[in-house]
């Protein structure tokens, strides 16, 4: 069964938000009780924000896109500060801590590369 959103064209940015929330689903059970409902809940929210945000950015007018686009970079700054908050409290280990932030750092320069990539001043510009 295919996932509703691979119908969507240049969707591997969905696709990667998406796979790091399932590998953040795969550490919560680790986390301990002490922070898995306090950081560990604000966390996955973050994620879900995220994933609304970019979900919406390929639908929204083109006037607007650079708008939302930036909306989940700091939503994605956020979550990146929160999750090293949790690894640094020693509630994720440093080997969950390296494989949600590679994913992460993907996800940031997706994100950099598709709000660049609707500058206006960017395009077919003659030298």
């Amino acid at each position: 069964m295919t996932s509703p959103i691979s119908g969507l064209s240049n969707t591997s940015i969905l696709n990667r938000i998406k796979d790091g929330y399932l590998i953040w689903m795969n550490i919560v059970p680790h986390i301990p009780k002490t922070a898995r409902y306090t950081i560990g809940t604000r966390i996955e929210n973050k994620f879900l924000n995220l994933l609304e945000l970019a979900y919406a950015a390929y639908f929204i007018e083109k006037e607007k896109k650079e708008e939302k686009i930036s909306m989940c970079i700091f939503e994605l700054d956020i979550l990146k500060f929160l999750i090293s908050t949790s690894w640094e409290a020693k509630c994720i280990s440093h080997k969950q801590y390296e494989e949600i932030a590679v994913n992460l750092d993907e996800v940031g320069k997706m994100l950099w590369g598709w709000k660049k990539s609707l500058d206006p001043n960017k395009k077919n510009r003659a030298r």
